[in-house]
């Protein structure tokens, strides 16, 4: 695998939520870590991201462990801090801190010069739905409709 091919994205975070502003960060990882996300061994199911005394943290990212790493091999679902700058951190608590918004990871990436970037949206929970049951009313309103035309 091409390091330009790991594009892993959260395609429940578009879903889920109605995204707001984006920011790109950079990672701190260990050495097994960045070798595993480069054969594209990683996941952003069920991840989050929280900011703890002016750091930016992403909480339960899965990367696989290395196949070739020894006893040094990392933890799959340690928290992993997120570069960014003062500016960022501080606009992403304020937002954070609003009731209803979270912080997603919605893409992880490899850039040009071979460094892990993950992209992190500051995002309002959708409101959830049964799109069946609303989908059953509009027929019902189109039967009695016909029945009435009659």
């Amino acid at each position: 695998m091409n390091i330009k091919d790991v594009n892993i994205k959260n395609r429940r975070a578009t879903f889920d939520f109605a995204i707001g502003d984006t920011f790109t960060a950079g990672i701190v990882l260990t050495g097994t870590e960045i070798k595993a996300l480069r054969q594209g061994k990683a996941s952003l199911v069920d991840t989050f991201c929280y900011v703890n005394n002016g750091e930016v943290w992403v909480k339960n990212m899965y990367i696989a462990e290395y196949f070739y790493g020894t006893y040094n091999n990392h933890n799959t679902r340690r928290d992993r801090k997120l570069l960014l700058n003062k500016k960022e951190i501080a606009k992403i608590e304020k937002s954070g801190k609003e009731t209803g918004f979270t912080i997603i990871p919605m893409r992880l990436f490899i850039n040009d010069r071979g460094l892990a970037k993950l992209v992190i949206g500051v995002g309002r929970g959708k409101k959830e739905y049964d799109k069946r049951q609303s989908i059953k009313e509009r027929e019902d309103r189109r039967s009695m409709a016909r029945m009435f035309e009659k």
